[in-house]
């Protein structure tokens, strides 16, 4: 029987934050393209001022969750500084919320400690901090 390799690399699953955040970029994206659809309507065609009255609102506060969500991520996942600034700043132009959220995905920003050194002397010394083994 051949022996196989173990694979150590970072596993593509996001945690539970990882995937609060890919969620609020969802909102994010959804609501924006609610209001250019509503602006659309009330500024292009005339016909109503319905959507930007409603997806405004929606935005607004889809705006606020995702930014609060992005520096929660970026604190609880350990993201370096740069990746921090594209979650927040990737809310102002429309739509870009969801191709960030899938090249993190790619990365691996959305698991847990992904810029952590993994050497067994940092792992032993995370352990004996918290007061457990892994």
């Amino acid at each position: 029987m051949k022996p196989t390799l173990q694979s150590t690399a970072t596993p593509k699953y996001p945690t539970t934050m990882g995937r609060l955040f890919a969620i609020a970029a969802l909102i994010e994206a959804l609501t924006w393209a609610g209001l250019l659809t509503g602006m659309f309507l009330k500024y292009v065609t005339e016909t109503t001022d319905l959507g930007v009255w409603l997806f405004g609102r929606l935005h607004g506060a889809a705006f606020i969750f995702y930014v609060v969500i992005a520096v929660l991520a970026a604190w609880r996942l350990r993201w370096p500084w740069w990746a921090t600034v594209l979650a927040v700043l990737a809310a102002i132009p429309p739509l870009v919320t969801l191709p960030l959220e899938m090249w993190f995905l790619r990365r691996g920003l959305l698991t847990r400690g992904v810029f952590q050194d993994s050497s067994p002397q940092n792992s032993a010394a995370r352990a004996g901090r918290r007061g457990t083994t892994e």
